[in-house]
């Protein structure tokens, strides 16, 4: 499972995009988890990774869930429409 970190902003994305990735091509089970549990403080930019690590998974013949998605960040990708492509665990 791979677990997104407490703050996760336009400063921080570039960083954890590339942990996420390595961690990513590490594993090797079907369904890939992402853990946003931790995550308290975001902007936009936690949708970009969330959705860069769903392409990537995606591309590599898996599936793709997110577990403990923040209402608020839940409330964004409805916002910009993209909530069907982040399905909860």
């Amino acid at each position: 499972m791979l677990v997104l970190p407490a703050e996760l902003t336009h400063r921080q994305a570039s960083d954890a995009l590339r942990m996420l990735l390595q961690a990513l091509k590490a594993q090797r089970e079907p369904q890939v988890v992402v853990d946003a549990g931790a995550l308290a403080t975001f902007d936009t930019s936690a949708l970009a990774v969330l959705l860069e690590c769903r392409r990537t998974a995606l591309f590599d013949g898996r599936g793709f869930m997110v577990k403990a998605l923040p209402p608020a960040l839940a409330s964004l990708a409805g916002l910009y429409g993209v909530q069907e492509l982040l399905p909860a665990v």
